[in-house]
């Protein structure tokens, strides 16, 4: 591969907050079936898992057979926030190093939880769809951990494992990356504590943009040079 890498991004809690949103869709989505709604602690841990098994884990002992149910009600919920001017801000900084990296010549995939509707939503608004060759979502393949999704957006690069890295807030980014054999780089600012993406097998956990576009070079150095 000639290029610097292949950096592939988790989306929300990675390069957008999108806690708030889904909280209110998944509250929304409970009380359409008569459901108590989930904790937002329990809500924000699964962010980054496909929705079914997200709902799935939410629902603990309920009601399983309400799971697609639950799922199309938040879809619904949430499409309808984003029409109704809802936004997910991005984390300071993270548009501005998405196109740097791009810039200096790294290729960029994204591997997300989300549905190819909702990621292109968030890329096009802030501009910065052109900066990525592989776009893998829970729409495309297994959700997290399974490797499929990463698998498929190295392929897309022409990329191999050691020109790789994954970048994400949860244990789910972690696990999917050591189950391709790629680097994992967590961040601190997400959905899940630094500790556990340590647990999870993160070579670092880096506390804010700078820190990562720092942190990028050395690894990748580092992994293809060992």
């Amino acid at each position: 591969m000639d290029c610097a890498g292949f950096l592939v991004f988790d989306c929300d809690g990675t390069i957008v907050d999108s806690q708030f949103m889904i909280i209110a869709a998944m509250n929304e989505a409970f009380d359409g079936v008569g459901l108590t709604r989930p904790d937002n602690n329990n809500v924000r841990r699964v962010v980054g898992l496909s929705l079914p098994e997200a709902i799935s884990r939410l629902l603990g002992e309920a009601d399983q057979l309400a799971v697609a149910d639950l799922a199309e009600r938040y879809k619904r919920a949430f499409r309808r926030a984003r029409e109704d001017g809802g936004r997910e801000p991005f984390y300071p900084g993270a548009r501005e190093a998405i196109i740097r990296f791009s810039e200096a010549g790294y290729l960029l995939g994204v591997a997300t939880g989300k549905s190819r509707r909702g990621l292109l939503a968030v890329l096009e608004q802030a501009g910065i769809r052109s900066h990525f060759v592989s776009l893998q979502t829970a729409d495309d393949a297994p959700g997290k951990p399974h490797p499929a999704m990463l698998r498929q957006a190295m392929a897309d690069a022409g990329a191999s494992a050691d020109e790789t890295l994954m970048i994400g807030d949860t244990s789910y980014d972690i696990d999917m990356a050591r189950a391709a054999g790629v680097v994992g780089l967590g961040v601190s600012w997400g959905y899940h504590a630094p500790q556990d993406l340590i647990t999870a097998g993160a070579v670092r956990v880096v506390d804010d943009y700078p820190a990562l576009e720092r942190a990028v070079p050395e690894l990748l150095i580092n992994r293809v040079t060992r």
